[in-house]
């Protein structure tokens, strides 16, 4: 319960915004978030299961196929069980640490899917516009070190953010309009000229992730240039498919942050904007395996003699 001290709230818990206020309606999106969180699950797990065992997946864009589901695992575990808890029991309290705790995890690891996604593209790059140094310019060490970087990244990427987020003091409700604890709904908690350090945070993040962006256009740039350039239509359309599932993956990722964010600036969010910031937390995690495992082949027969195999073992 919040405490106010000379119009400053100390606040020991926070409010989640329960969505959609029908209690019987939550009860169903309660069983709703948990049948597609278990399919998440088992998607995500399928990937980092057949990419660690099957010798046939041990080349760099599976290693960081693989750290993209780990991570698509551990987002969606952030937000989500707890929501389902809270729809079932009623109670949409969370904790001052569990609030920070979710802010961090998310911030970290959106932060650190985005740097996997950047050097997915680097290595796309590799593969088609250097394809007799691939090898070398992606050795296993390399991969490791890249993928490392990207988990320090997001971790000091999610640190930054938390020390500015909740470095100010909050004035007043302690009402969250969102489902969960996420930095923009926080920040309109905070008493008048105490957010200016995170706004600092959000404007350098934002123009780095602009730079980032631009990285992966650029890498783009030349693929394209480089797959124009092949002489065979087949040749060439077959390469055009190996970026595809990346491009789809980044678009998804990019473009449902960018609708949530907006959605969550506002004040008094609606519904709608609830909506927006349910899908960005479900929607990439789950539909990620998914795209990789139709635009790929090899993970399709992977699948299929994974599943044919126990079946024809059951009977």
């Amino acid at each position: 319960m919040p405490h106010t001290v000379a119009n400053i709230t100390i606040i020991t818990e926070f409010l989640l915004l329960a969505f959609p206020d029908d209690w019987t309606q939550q009860r169903l999106c309660a069983t709703l978030f948990f049948l597609i969180y278990l399919a998440a699950l088992m998607g995500n797990l399928l990937i980092v299961i057949i990419t660690t065992i099957d010798q046939h997946f041990q080349a760099p864009l599976y290693f960081f196929l693989k750290n993209l589901s780990v991570i698509d695992m551990c987002y969606i575990s952030v937000t989500v069980p707890k929501s389902i808890i809270n729809y079932l029991t009623n109670n949409n309290y969370i904790s001052f640490l569990g609030c920070v705790s979710q802010v961090f995890l998310s911030i970290f690891l959106a932060g650190t899917e985005y740097a996997v996604l950047i050097v997915m593209s680097y290595d796309r790059y590799a593969a088609i516009c250097h394809p007799l140094h691939y090898e070398t310019i992606m050795t296993r060490s390399t991969c490791v070190q890249m993928v490392t970087a990207s988990w320090l990244s997001g971790c000091i990427y999610g640190s930054f953010h938390v020390a500015g987020t909740f470095s100010v003091n909050f004035c007043g409700s302690n009402i969250v309009h969102q489902f969960f604890c996420d930095i923009p709904s926080l920040l309109t908690l905070a008493c008048s000229g105490e957010n200016i350090l995170e706004n600092v945070f959000l404007i350098v993040s934002s123009c780095f992730d602009f730079i980032c962006f631009i990285l992966i256009v650029v890498s783009y740039v030349f693929i394209f240039s480089a797959v124009l350039r092949i002489p065979s239509i087949q040749a060439r359309s077959k390469t055009f498919s190996t970026c595809m599932p990346h491009i789809t993956v980044v678009s998804l990722f990019l473009s449902s942050g960018f609708i949530s964010y907006l959605g969550s600036i506002s004040e008094f969010p609606s519904s709608i904007n609830l909506l927006m910031s349910v899908l960005y937390s479900l929607l990439p995690p789950t539909l990620n395996p998914v795209i990789y495992s139709l635009r790929n082949r090899d993970l399709k027969v992977a699948f299929g003699k994974m599943f044919c195999g126990k079946i024809a073992s059951e009977v």
